[in-house]
């Protein structure tokens, strides 16, 4: 398919959109009291100010001028930005369901049809989220059962990694295949092996979706999508992806449908088909089949990206400061020797424990966060929010507070450190959000990352190939993984 510069579709449909946009007059609203920001320009608003790859930080540099709550204007679409962690905490946690909700974003409307966990609204956020929530914990999500099970992938990434002989390769896709695995025998009851083609077609899937969810033609996409809609571009590539993706799931829970067994409920799965035959309560029009795809979708996405994201970052940080690895290496040493690893070892641990935290800070998996919207009108920090006004609480601005870190913009495990080398808490510290839109998988994350990462420094030291230079400059996407590279994990003995 022929590749059109998206500057050059936005100069084709301006005048297309200044015609619609005259001859129906305009439309814009005009609220009192709304935040303030740089002034727009028809049609477009304020794009063309805009670091189109990395919209986060221009909108770091404008609350340098306009404050911590401010607005820009993306087409016709107004966006509150809110930064620093007192505000997005006053936000999401103060004003926690006044900030519930999700706007229409065009892409992901498409993709999930307001079904799922990630991008619905309303009452049917609301049921998917407890269902999932309590499902699983049910399942054993924080407890010893998928501690075992982690702790039984990790053995198949060390000899994964092993195989490699010391020599250079890539860590992503195994990376990715191991951790989604763990969601993936919670969501299926069983795991794939690394090289099974249909887990890795959908893992690929999944990843570039993701990459292209944050291109500027999907942005194009989001503010024009009468006109976009029938250009060729990667919006259509994220919606072929997901069709493929969801095919797939379907396929799977159809499956478990003619083999469920309702006094053995093993899976996510099991469970929502289980409520959707015997389920007699208000709630039970929403166990139907589209949010059986999405909720296992989102889950799968989530639990996967982010997590590995955060490992690869971890791991590439190690090369870059081979004294902090020694360091964490000595603290294995020190706490559990050549034993098994185990989530209580954490607790002995504080430097690896500020490692992890710092990694996650420093990585900045969701700059922009997931956006959020107005449930009702409100009145925040002097400034007037009607319904539905589109929110976006900026993470990055939270993990590099310079009031909560000393060095924001350096990996620095101090950060968490007390004089005494003893772990200590930050407020500011918010990689899985707040408030009632939080990841719901965050103690399953902070288990997989302390078992993955302790695992593997336990088994290996982590090297750059001769001659390599490591760039800790963050890739494009919706999340921000590390640029790719190859590394040589180094058996230890």
């Amino acid at each position: 398919m022929l590749a059109i510069d998206p500057v050059v579709i936005l100069v084709l449909i301006l005048f297309c959109l200044f015609l619609i946009k005259f001859f129906n007059g305009s439309k814009d609203n005009h609220f009192k009291n709304f935040p303030p920001g740089p002034k727009p320009l028809p049609i477009i608003g304020n794009m063309h100010i805009l670091n189109l790859k990395r919209p986060y930080q221009t909108f770091l540099e404008l609350s340098k001028e306009y404050g911590p709550v401010f607005s820009v204007q993306i087409g016709s679409q107004k966006i509150v930005i809110l930064c620093g962690y007192e505000t997005v905490k006053d936000a999401l946690v103060n004003c926690a369901e006044e900030f519930s909700e999700r706007p229409h974003i065009p892409i992901f409307h498409d993709i999930t049809k307001g079904y799922g966990v990630l991008f619905s609204h309303g009452e049917n956020w609301k049921v998917m989220r407890r269902f999932t929530i309590s499902t699983l914990r049910d399942l054993g999500m924080g407890k010893k059962p998928i501690e075992n099970r982690i702790t039984e992938e990790c053995d198949f990434l060390v000899k994964k990694v092993t195989s490699y002989g010391g020599k250079p390769f890539a860590n992503t896709m195994i990376i990715n295949a191991a951790v989604a695995n763990i969601i993936v025998s919670i969501l299926l009851g069983h795991r794939f092996d690394y090289d099974d083609p249909v887990f890795l077609r959908l893992l690929h899937l999944i990843n570039e979706n993701i990459r292209l969810a944050a291109t500027p033609m999907v942005m194009l996409y989001n503010t024009f999508q009468s006109v976009i809609r029938w250009l060729p571009g990667s919006h259509r590539k994220v919606h072929e992806n997901a069709e493929e993706a969801h095919t797939f799931i379907t396929e799977t829970f159809t499956k478990h449908k003619e083999q469920l067994d309702v006094n053995d409920q093993r899976t996510l799965i099991d469970t929502f088909l289980v409520r959707q035959q015997e389920d007699k309560s208000e709630f039970a029009s929403y166990f139907h089949n589209e949010n059986l795809t999405l909720v296992v979708s989102n889950l799968f996405a989530a639990g996967m990206e982010t997590t590995s994201t955060t490992l690869r970052w971890g791991l590439l940080l190690m090369m870059k400061y081979p004294e902090i690895q020694k360091n964490v290496q000595y603290e294995i040493e020190k706490v559990i020797g050549s034993s098994e690893v185990q989530v209580e070892h954490r607790k002995k641990m504080p430097y690896t424990d500020a490692v992890i935290h710092e990694v996650q800070r420093f990585a900045n998996i969701i700059p922009t966060n997931i956006p959020h919207a107005t449930t009702r009108d409100v009145t925040f920090r002097g400034y007037f929010l009607p319904k539905s006004t589109y929110v976006m609480p900026l993470l990055t601005s939270v993990l590099r507070d310079e009031a909560y870190f000393e060095k924001p913009n350096e990996f620095n495990p101090k950060h968490f450190l007390d004089s005494k080398g003893h772990f200590v808490k930050n407020d500011a510290f918010l990689p899985f959000s707040a408030g009632r839109r939080s990841c719901v998988g965050e103690n399953l994350a902070k288990m997989e990352l302390f078992l993955f990462f302790t695992r593997l420094l336990q088994s290996f030291t982590f090297k750059a190939p001769p001659g390599a230079e490591l760039d800790l400059t963050p890739a494009l996407g919706f999340t921000t993984p590390p640029m790719p590279h190859l590394m040589c994990a180094i058996p230890r003995t």
